[in-house]
């Protein structure tokens, strides 16, 4: 029922691209911050400007991973190193890390100008899921995820959350290690083959599969299917309505 084998007891969710239609806007922040440092450096080295692709650089470096992971990554499929700074140093500052706030403080304002927005059909499938006695936990990498819940309106329907926050307290390992989704698992009381993994980013997958939960859905939200597949998805959906029509 619902898409779900019969030995489900709990549901973890990633939040941007798979409840909230906030993964788009991740995605332009990104492209806005990564821009501004590649075009600077561009003027002072002589080098030619090759922009950041909101596309492609954005799932294969950035998208599911913690903020300073994708900045490492991406920077590093540039051959580009800098130094990895402090966690306050200020945004647009030349390190890991104040790149990493610059994009912070981007999305932050963003969100705040523009509200978050929720895939319906999520939410449905979410109601209809706790309402048939499955746990739901919100598994991100993000850092502001308890303001994103809040400001959506779906924060009661989840029973715990481990986000990029908690992630650091705890020193768990971002996507693509399954550490995340093995800690919301735990903290809803059931082993990982008990647990359902909901990604669209092919990070989150990996996780998922890594983690050898019961099943692994990618949400297909960017025309990735066979990348999802490939990542290690059971099955792929364009949206979670589709799974509440079976039965």
């Amino acid at each position: 029922m619902l898409g779900l084998p019969p030995t489900i007891r709990a549901c973890l969710f990633d939040l941007d691209g798979v409840l909230t239609r906030t993964a788009s806007v991740h995605a332009s922040v990104w492209k806005d911050t990564f821009d501004a440092f590649l075009r600077d450096r561009a003027e002072r080295s002589g080098e030619p400007f090759i922009p950041f692709d909101s596309g492609g650089d954005y799932d294969r470096y950035v998208d599911g991973k913690p903020r300073l992971d994708g900045t490492r990554s991406f920077l590093a499929s540039r051959s580009i190193s800098l130094a990895e700074g402090a966690p306050d140093d200020p945004p647009g500052f030349a390190t890991l890390n104040g790149l990493s706030n610059q994009k912070n403080e981007l999305v932050l304002r963003r969100l705040a100008e523009d509200g978050v927005e929720v895939f319906d059909g999520s939410v449905r499938y979410v109601r209809a899921i706790r309402a048939a006695g499955l746990r739901t936990a919100v598994v991100s990498a993000s850092a502001n995820a308890a303001q994103v819940l809040g400001t959506a309106g779906i924060a009661e329907l989840f029973d715990t959350r481990i986000d990029g926050l908690v992630a650091r307290e705890r020193g768990l390992a971002g996507k693509p290690a399954p550490d995340t989704f093995l800690a919301g698992a735990a903290a809803l009381g059931v082993e990982p083959e008990e647990a359902a993994v909901f990604e669209d980013a092919l990070a989150g997958v990996a996780a998922g599969r890594a983690g050898a939960f019961g099943l692994v859905v990618g949400v297909d939200r960017a025309g990735q299917a066979e990348a999802l597949r490939s990542q290690g998805a059971d099955r792929v959906v364009g949206d979670l309505a589709e799974l509440l029509e079976e039965r």
